[in-house]
Parts: structure tokens; C-alpha cells; sequence
């Protein structure tokens, strides 16, 4: 029998089992438990867990397709600097390859598939450790679900469009009708654009769970049961190995209404292909807000009855008729078992991610479609167990809304800092350097003593420069404890700076022996994952004031990230977005006046900001160069 979720909070179970398995993996590693013993608990305690989720008992639908003013220090005196250590000239390897940090990628079917769990961790050529760093976060992402039907705030980070279509026929008759050249064209754009069609199994794990979709992810959806679904849609479908959702109003079927309808024996040949998910659409295409309660009950009730026994599959979902539900008419289709329904409302049309709930996930027209695609974004990626580093995946800029704050970001490629000869704005600062670089965010603070000045408020050492140049003495007490940041060619490293023991090309080298760049940022932002409290800003003046701001870290897949604020947003709030956005560890730039963001030789500012002296950039993976990797420094009149 369908599963029925009527308590939002996590059952004891649930909680019983997050901590026996902690437990169990704990004392895996500090006693070396047999994988045995740790393959039969995963038998024993997984199943318990996962009937929990709020969810068919059968397991989740669709688990097997899881995928994995500025903000500026007071004014200093003018004080006598220590002399300037030349530090060995640091360049990118020969080959200027990345380091490529290990796979993280999920073995997916972990929560589905007992059996292979439990046989995976029994072969020693994968063993435990490497088990629960691949399969550990995508467990903890199920134990840690939204309370059914709420979405999970990762989730809602996303951009996921589910794109409504009715008939697909060779002649129009109204104007949502669309042809099948004009379909095809539809599915030749989302190829071009290079996106993912998801099943709507893996929209509604993401929902739930938070874990990350294919990184341009889209749900195509039909309505009604028309022949034409079958005789166009479904062909073309094929062609391109798309999957789709196909919501069916079963008089429609059995009472031949309107246009011709989709046979049984059609639906029949559909449902045996695993591209194709079909989802109540109600008995009558009634609309459910003019229905009395006995109605709604029917309605919801029976065309799940109806489809199953024709069928011969579980019906997980619903759409609603015109998109038209309320509050009751929602509560109705969850107790009636279903795991997720759809919704359309052309007056407030919006992304998965920004649905109230489960059970009403907006869509999108399909006349949509070629404005929307460019927007698609799975969401962040899962946190590591091992984090590591990554520094070998493709640049990318990805402009999302977090919280009501729309934000940049840039990710992926290596990240150094240049560090210019004077003051410029960040895409002449790119221009200039010789790096390569095709992204850049401007960097630490910088003295205004003097316009032209490249001097920094800190010790600083940078690949464009290659020497170490130590902050002056009178001013760095006042920065201790502040993020300094290491820069090297296999990672990176934030920690507290301390004035004793941080400046002195000595005292980084101590810190991350290959440390190619440094300095010191002006506040921790987001560390192991969680964003920081008021109290990590120290003396900071003014942080929590909202201002543009500008920041940089490592995402939770280990790989660089820079980026903005486009509208002003305090410091703590600017932490738990980033948050949400899937950082590891984030620290705040220079900011206000400041704050700027370059991308393939163009501010994504729209105003010119304060020029400044020194960015954090990001090289593109080796492949993607197109001019020497050599970095070298910027001279005056170059």
C-alpha cells in the first residue's frame, strides 16, 4: 500500500539509525572492524531508516537514477616597513596540469540496493573507507531530508525548470498546441545548451534531500492523454533518450472525451519504457477548488486506482487540473498516498526549487522554454567526508538567488592571486597579468594612503610577483585572527593569522609548504560547511552593514570559487547564503565601493567600482588555455 506521511518530524528510527551507523563507522576505523560486520549492519539498520523518509516503503522512487560603502579599515599611521624577502620564483608545474583530487563521485544505488551495498564494502579493492567517502554523504543527505512535504534549503538554491507541453499535433488549434518539428526543435535547443532531462524520481529526491542534479537540469511534463503524446512526443522522446512525465485524466480515456485520446494499450507500451513516468491527472479534469470534499476524495482516489490496476505500476504523483488546488485539495493527494504533484499558475509561474511544497511543484510554459535554459542549475554540490581539492574542472559562472540576494558565481579552474603594480580595475588587471587567468574578484585590503599604491594592509605573496613582502609591524596586531589565506599547487589552507608567526615567508612555508600565494582576508565567511557567527568578525568595521560584497573559497567538491553580491547584503547573511550555496569554507574580500567581478575580459558589475590593486583569479584546467600558463609579473608600462 502507498506510503502515508502525516507527522513532519523525523521519526526516533530514523534518528536511532543516524546514530548507530556513526557509531558503527566510528569504531570501524579506530578498531578496523571487519567489512563484514559493517555489511551486515548496513542490512540490519538501512532498511528501518529508510521506510522513515516519507516515502513509498518500496524505496524513494527513482533512487537508481540518482547523480551523483566599502567596508575599509580606520585610517593607520604611516610606519616604517620591514624589508622586502625575496621569495623563490613560483610558476605553475612544466606541464601546467592541474592537480586532479580523487573521485567523489556516489555509487548511487546505495540506499536502493542493500545487497550491492553490503557486497561492495565486502570487496577489498574498494573497502570501507573508500565506501563511506563515496556513499557517507548521500546517506547523511537521505537521514537529513526536509520533514515531508517541505523542500530542503538546498534544494531551493537550485534553478530546476519542469516545462509544461498539452498536444503535440501537426496542426495547431489553440495556441498551447505545439507540432512535432517544433517539439523537436524544443529538444534539439536543450541538446545544444548542453542540458540534463531528469525523471521525476530524481526531481523529487533532490527536493527532499538537497542532493545535487545533473548540473543543467530540466523535467519535461504532458498533460491530458493525448494520441498525440504517443504518436509524437513519445517517438522523439526516444530519438534523444529524454525521459518525461505524462499526467493522465482517465475519463478521457475510458469515455473517449475531446480530442482522441491515448489508448490503454498505448499507455501500456509507454510504461514499459523506463524514459517514461505517468502521474494522475485527476478522473474528470474537474477543477478541484469548485469540488465538495466527497469529490476531491474521488477524484485524487480514484484515478490512482484506476491507473494502478490498468497499468499494473505504483502511481507516485498528481497533477493538478489548470494547476488550480488549496490547502485541503493539497492535504487530500498527500493522504491519499501520492509522493509529489504538480501545479501551474501563468500568473506566478516559478522553478522547482521555489515551490511551497512537495506537493505543489511550479512549472513553466513551454513557450518558456528558450528563456529558461540558460538559467538551469542542479543545486551544490554534496560536502566530502575526505574533502579535498579540485582543480581541474571547467570555469563556469552561475548567476542564482539566495534568500532574496541575487549573487555571481564563478567556480572551478586553479586559483592564484596577482598582485598589480598600481591600482586598475579587475579585467585590466587580467588583461595586464600574462597569467591566463579568465575570471577574477578583487582581493584583500589595500592602503588609500596613497592613489596609486599597490600596498596591501597585511604580509602578501603572490605568483605575479614572486617574492614575499611581510605587512608592516604597526598595523598587522590589528588583523590577527583574521583569515589568512594559503594558496598552493595542490590546495588550500585558511587559518588564524597571527602577526608572531605569519610574517615571514618562513612562517607561511610552516603553514603549507608549497604555498604559492598569500594574504590575509578580511572575515571568515563560511568554515567546514557552516556559516560563521557575529563574533568570528572580530573588530571589523561596520561588517554586518549591507553593502555589495565580495568573496572567494572552495565549494564542497573541492574546487576554487569567486564571487559578488549584486545587491547589498550584510556579512553574517552573506555566510549562511553562502552556505546554502554549497561552500566548504568562504572568506569576505574587500567589499562596498570595491566589489568587483571579471569574466572573460567583462566586469559583471553593473557600476565602476573603486580600482584596487590585487585579485584572486582562476586559471581554466590546462586543456583550456589558449596562451602560455607562464605567469609573470606586471611592469610598469606593459
Amino acid at each position: 500500500m502507498p506510503f502515508q506521511r502525516k507527522h513532519p518530524v523525523r521519526s526516533s528510527t530514523a534518528q536511532r539509525f543516524s546514530h548507530r551507523i556513526r557509531f558503527l563507522l566510528f569504531v570501524s576505523f579506530i578498531t578496523f572492524l571487519p567489512v563484514a560486520s559493517v555489511s551486515l549492519a548496513l542490512r540490519v539498520f538501512m532498511p528501518e531508516a529508510i521506510a522513515q523518509l516519507g516515502r513509498p516503503p518500496e524505496g524513494l522512487p527513482g533512487e537508481e537514477f540518482l547523480e551523483e560603502a566599502p567596508v575599509q579599515e580606520q585610517p593607520l599611521e604611516q610606519l616604517p616597513t620591514q624589508p622586502v624577502q625575496e621569495a623563490p620564483r613560483v610558476s605553475p608545474p612544466a606541464t601546467c596540469q592541474p592537480v586532479r583530487a580523487s573521485s567523489t563521485a556516489g555509487l548511487t544505488r546505495l540506499v536502493s540496493d542493500l545487497s550491492q551495498t553490503a557486497t561492495l564494502v565486502e570487496q577489498p579493492a574498494i573497502g570501507m573507507g573508500a565506501l563511506v567517502e563515496q556513499m557517507g554523504p548521500q546517506l547523511m543527505a537521505y537521514l537529513n531530508a526536509a520533514p515531508f512535504p517541505e523542500i530542503n534549503a538546498k534544494a531551493r538554491a537550485a534553478r530546476v525548470p519542469v516545462m509544461m507541453y498539452h498536444d503535440i499535433r501537426p496542426d495547431k488549434q489553440v495556441f498551447f498546441d505545439v507540432t512535432p518539428e517544433e517539439f523537436e526543435h524544443h529538444l534539439k535547443l536543450i541538446q545544444q545548451k548542453g542540458l540534463t532531462p531528469i525523471t521525476m524520481d530524481q526531481l523529487v529526491i533532490h527536493l527532499r534531500t538537497g542532493l545535487p542534479l545533473p548540473e543543467k537540469p530540466i523535467l519535461l511534463t504532458f498533460d491530458d492523454g493525448y494520441e498525440g503524446h504517443y504518436t509524437y512526443a513519445y517517438p522523439l522522446l526516444k530519438k534523444y533518450g529524454y525521459p518525461a512525465v505524462f499526467s493522465i485524466y482517465t475519463d478521457k480515456i475510458e469515455k473517449q472525451l475531446g480530442r482522441k485520446p491515448v489508448t490503454w494499450e498505448q499507455l501500456k507500451e509507454m510504461v514499459a519504457d523506463p524514459l517514461v513516468t505517468i502521474a494522475s491527472h485527476s478522473v474528470t479534469h474537474r477543477v478541484m477548488t469548485t469540488l465538495s470534499e466527497p469529490e476531491i476524495q474521488t477524484e485524487v482516489q480514484k484515478s490512482k486506482q484506476i491507473l494502478e490496476a490498468k497499468l499494473g505500476i505504483p502511481i507516485h504523483y498528481f497533477t493538478y487540473p489548470e494547476g488550480n488546488y488549496n490547502a485541503q485539495i493539497a492535504k487530500s493527494v498527500q493522504d491519499a498516498g501520492y509522493a509529489a504533484a504538480l501545479t501551474m499558475n501563468d500568473a506566478d509561474e516559478r522553478l522547482a526549487g521555489q515551490s511551497e511544497s512537495l506537493m505543489a511543484i511550479g512549472r513553466l510554459g513551454q513557450s518558456r522554454l528558450e528563456s529558461i535554459l540558460d538559467t538551469a542549475w542542479g543545486g551544490p554540490r554534496l560536502q566530502a567526508w575526505n574533502p579535498g581539492f579540485d582543480f581541474s574542472a571547467s570555469v563556469q559562472k552561475v548567476e542564482t538567488t539566495i534568500d532574496n540576494t541575487p549573487f555571481i558565481l564563478i567556480s572551478g579552474g586553479r586559483p592564484i592571486t596577482i598582485h598589480a603594480d598600481s591600482r586598475y580595475q579587475v579585467p585590466e588587471i587580467l588583461a595586464k597579468s600574462g597569467t591566463g587567468a579568465i575570471a577574477a574578484v578583487d582581493g584583500a585590503f589595500f592602503s588609500l594612503e596613497f592613489l596609486d599604491s599597490n600596498e596591501m594592509l597585511g604580509p602578501i605573496l603572490s605568483q605575479s610577483e614572486g617574492r614575499f613582502v611581510p605587512g608592516k609591524k604597526g598595523e598587522i596586531p590589528l588583523i590577527n585572527n583574521r583569515p589568512l589565506v594559503l594558496i598552493g599547487a595542490s590546495g588550500v589552507k585558511f587559518v588564524p593569522f597571527n602577526n608572531l608567526k605569519h610574517n615571514t615567508l618562513e612562517g607561511i612555508q610552516a603553514e603549507l609548504p608549497d604555498v604559492t600565494d598569500a594574504f590575509v582576508a578580511a572575515g571568515w565567511l563560511v568554515e567546514n560547511g557552516q556559516a560563521q557567527p557575529p563574533s568570528r568578525f572580530g573588530k571589523l568595521f561596520d561588517f554586518d552593514a549591507p553593502r555589495h560584497r565580495a568573496f572567494w573559497g572552495i565549494n564542497q567538491q573541492g574546487q576554487p570559487v569567486v564571487g559578488v553580491s549584486t545587491e547589498p547584503i550584510g556579512s553574517v547573511d552573506l555566510g549562511k547564503a553562502l552556505a546554502k550555496a554549497g561552500l566548504r569554507d568562504a572568506v569576505m574580500l574587500d567589499s562596498g565601493a570595491s566589489t568587483s567581478l571579471a569574466y572573460k575580459g567583462t566586469s559583471l558589475v553593473g557600476y565602476t567600482p573603486r580600482p584596487v590593486p590585487h585579485v584572486v583569479a582562476l586559471l581554466p584546467p590546462e586543456g583550456e588555455l589558449s596562451a602560455s600558463c607562464a605567469v609573470v609579473s606586471l611592469k610598469p608600462g606593459e
